[in-house]
Formats: structure tokens, C-alpha cells, sequence
């Protein structure tokens, strides 16, 4: 079955980075669009960023244009986030996911399958 199995959560202050970690086993990683979502306490899950099955094409909250990119190896089955200038507001479960989708522009309806989360936590 698909795994996705996230890393690279952590503290860290404000004006911070960090790199989140994708996983991915259990299906053809190269066919697939992956995205990263968040989602905080009380509040809706976000999309972060979405990456096409070749990386040739992205897409990015507008939140967080200009300090996260999203990247990918398919020699390593894995997705990548770069969050730079991290911010309190950004605070939040990140989540990886992987959809058979052949465009960026969907949203969470169009992905099957999800990782468990890591937890990002910015303090201000």
C-alpha cells in the first residue's frame, strides 16, 4: 500500500528554516503530483504548495510565495518543502500527499493519499 512518511518538523524561531521530508513508497513516486498541506489548531486544512509529477510545474499558497519551495528527487522517492522566513502564523501539522492529477491546479479532494504529519511550530 502507499506510504508517505514525513520528517523535518521541529521549534524554531521566527525568521527561521526548516526542511520538510517526504517519503514516499508503495507506488509509481515519478506518476504521481505531490502536495504539502497544513493545518492548525481550529482551522481548515491549507494547501502549501503542489509539485507536478516532472517538477517542472509548481504552484504555491499565496501565503507562502517567496519563502517555501517545494522540490522533488524521483531517483529518491521523495518531495521536499524549503521554508525559509518562517513565521508564528505558520505554525501548523504539515502533511504530504500524492495524486494521480496530471495539473498542480487541484486541490485536497483530488489526492488519495496522505502521511501521518509533522508538526511545525514557529515562536515568535
Amino acid at each position: 500500500q502507499v506510504q508517505l512518511v514525513e520528517s523535518g518538523g521541529g521549534l524554531v524561531q521566527a525568521g527561521g528554516s526548516l526542511r520538510l521530508s517526504c517519503e514516499a513508497s508503495g507506488l509509481t513516486f515519478s506518476t504521481y503530483t505531490m502536495g504539502w498541506f497544513r493545518q492548525a489548531p481550529g482551522k481548515e486544512r491549507e494547501r502549501v504548495s503542489i509539485i507536478s509529477w516532472s517538477g517542472g510545474s509548481t504552484r504555491y499558497a499565496d501565503s507562502v510565495k517567496g519563502r517555501f519551495t517545494i522540490s522533488r528527487d524521483n531517483a529518491k522517492n521523495t518531495v521536499y518543502l524549503q521554508m525559509n522566513n518562517l513565521k508564528p502564523e505558520d505554525t501548523a501539522v504539515y502533511y504530504c500527499a500524492a495524486s494521480k492529477a496530471r495539473t498542480v491546479v487541484i486541490g485536497g479532494r483530488d489526492f488519495s493519499s496522505w502521511g501521518q504529519g509533522t508538526q511545525v511550530t514557529v515562536s515568535s
